[in-house]
């Protein structure tokens, strides 16, 4: 049975189905809610897919499936086995760092600890993961400033107390700990410090504070004043903790909040989870798939990846879109006002603020794949077919028509080519007219690129200006046939919009993309060239217009005598004694008449 024939009777019913290489390695894992409809979109014909998915379709040498009872469960069994199998083409989780997690131990008297490993056998608890250890940390030294903890690992049971096996140690002469190993503490009331502290790391400090308030009304009823005020004192600490270490939104909010940002074909996702009003757990996740996926399609993979990490979801999850999975008894809403939409906003700050941190640390550790990431991003952005590996841009620099010039500089793997750098003299152009020098410029560049080097022509040409600018460099690129070959595009400054040819609307890109950067440097990089070398010619024509015409003042007089005076202006300025110590007494009675006169 061919491969076709075999995908022909796969069921129309929800499961995941498993593509193997010729060796028999599992290279995708996938999820659909009717399978034999989901897996015949793989096999069509070449044009109707993307380069990506006909490189995985190429690979393909057999398929399994397994049949699950809804979406849900698909979703499930999809994260379990592309954790087991680890497909070379499936969405890869770029974090794999192990978080840490507070733990309360299953022993009689149970400890509050920091852990990163999560064993579920001797009945701990386990709250988390924190993505950041200081957070973890403060709430372990909240609990040990309110609450008399153990620290210890002795194995403290009823009989050992009984027998008197243990000696209370340095935490209790400090009164950190009420000495449960020498019975200074019940067993009731233990329990009860570490409920409290289970109901703070579940998001439900409010019952706590409830609960001290009512000790603490119980306490002076009976005229217990002091333990009324221990009450009252651990009441305003958690109050003032949660004012500290916790946002807040309505107190009756109850919900999971997914973002996500995307940058080229990753995606960077930020999870909190709300109870009572309180931001109990965040987490940042980033995502890297091998193959096109939809946004919808990476957001279904984190809230699987969220669910296997936290158990079952709340009723009701906060996303920016819908994912491509409804699952039961979930709720999925997008809001648009009020507090939800602040908690999704704040949300996606954190996934922003960790894609800038993850994009600046590869740029550091893995430039070249990063580079190779943005010029990708480029590419998807303007719609090119190659990539832009080779751009170069563009500018014009005058001031009210004089000294007309223009530069040209190049970027080679979103990196400057300073070795390639070009500047131009405008050479047919009279006065201040931008779309002519911009025409004579590209011709110039290019005509003698294709006599000299036809087989380095940019992929990519950028113009810093407006639809003037860039229909002049068309006009210019089409006279020598490059318009199919090349693809070029206006960076205007205003809006930073890309304009293109014969498209009367102007091409936002995302302000925080990559590929926007990259075209405001290189814009940047060719004005701040062009405004160098016209400053330049500015220089040297001042020069030439007060020394030059001088006679018997060539070009070492002129570079002595500014080098000593700093300016023509101070030349003219000094007497002829304090000139003639530079050049002697006649051709310093000379230039002193000159200049004078000039001025």
């Amino acid at each position: 049975m061919t491969l076709r024939e075999k995908i022909a009777l796969f069921p129309h019913s929800p499961g995941v189905y498993r593509y193997y290489d010729a060796e028999g390695k599992v290279i995708y894992v996938g999820k659909a809610k009717d399978l034999h409809k989901r897996v015949a979109q793989y096999f069509v014909p070449a044009e109707r897919l993307t380069a990506k998915t006909r490189i995985l379709v190429s690979k393909i040498a057999d398929a399994e499936y397994s049949v699950v009872d809804s979406e849900a469960d698909a979703l499930l069994l999809e994260n379990n086995l592309i954790k087991q199998y680890k497909p070379r083409y499936n969405i890869l989780l770029k974090d794999s760092k192990t978080y840490p997690w507070i733990c309360i131990s299953g022993e009689d008297f149970p400890r509050v600890f920091l852990t990163r490993r999560i064993e579920r056998s001797g009945g701990n608890r386990y709250f988390g993961p924190y993505s950041s250890v200081l957070h973890a940390r403060a709430l372990l030294e909240f609990f040990a400033d309110v609450y008399p903890l153990r620290t210890c690992k002795l194995k403290i049971t009823s009989e050992a107390i009984l027998k008197k096996k243990f000696r209370p140690c340095l935490d209790f002469h400090l009164g950190r700990c009420k000495g449960c190993c020498v019975g200074g503490i019940s067993k009731a009331e233990y329990d009860s410090n570490i409920a409290e502290i289970v109901h703070i790391l579940s998001g439900r400090g409010g019952t706590v504070v409830q609960q001290c308030r009512d000790r603490m009304q119980e306490a002076a009823g009976r005229l217990d004043f002091e333990e009324a005020q221990v009450q009252k004192d651990r009441m305003e600490r958690i109050r003032k903790h949660y004012a500290k270490s916790v946002i807040t939104s309505s107190a009756d909010v109850d919900a999971d909040v997914f973002s996500l940002v995307f940058s080229g074909t990753d995606a960077y996702g930020n999870f909190l989870r709300i109870r009572g009003g309180a931001i109990i757990q965040s987490l940042n996740l980033g995502f890297k798939p091998h193959i096109e996926e939809s946004r919808e399609a990476v957001l279904s993979a984190f809230i699987a990846e969220i669910e296997s990490k936290f158990g079952a979801l709340s009723k009701e999850v906060v996303v920016p879109f819908l994912p491509d999975v409804e699952l039961e008894g979930v709720t999925f809403r997008i809001p648009r006002k009020g507090d939800k939409l602040a908690l999704l906003e704040l949300s996606a700050k954190n996934a922003r603020e960790y894609q800038f941190h993850s994009l600046k640390t590869e740029e550091h550790t893995n430039p070249d794949e990063f580079r190779a990431g943005v010029v990708e991003e480029l590419r998807k952005a303007l719609g090119m077919t190659a990539s832009p590996v080779h751009i170069e841009c563009f500018d014009n620099s005058n001031i009210q028509g004089t000294n007309p010039v223009a530069s040209c500089v190049v970027f080679r793997n979103a990196e400057p080519s300073k070795k390639d750098y070009r500047k131009f003299k405008i050479k047919t152009v009279i006065g201040a007219n931008d779309f002519a020098s911009m025409k004579e410029v590209v011709n110039r560049r290019y005509s003698r690129m294709l006599a000299e080097v036809p087989d380095d022509l940019p992929q990519l040409i950028v113009i810093d200006g407006g639809k003037g600018q860039l229909d002049a460099a068309y006009q210019a690129l089409a006279e020598l046939d490059l318009t199919g070959r090349l693809t070029v595009v206006g960076l205007a400054k205003r809006l930073e919009e890309v304009i293109r040819v014969g498209d009367p609307y102007p091409l936002f890109i995302d302000r925080n993309s990559q590929a926007l950067k990259v075209l405001q440097r290189i814009r940047d990089e060719a004005h701040r060239f062009g405004i160098t070398f016209h400053r330049n010619l500015r220089s040297k024509g001042q020069i030439h217009s007060a020394l030059s015409d001088i006679p018997g003042v060539g070009e070492k007089t002129q570079q002595r005598l500014l080098l000593h005076f700093g300016s023509v202006a101070r030349i003219a300025a000094a007497t002829v004694e304090d000139i003639s110590a530079q050049v002697g007494p006649k051709l310093a009675a000379r230039i002193h008449q000159a200049l004078n006169a000039h001025d």
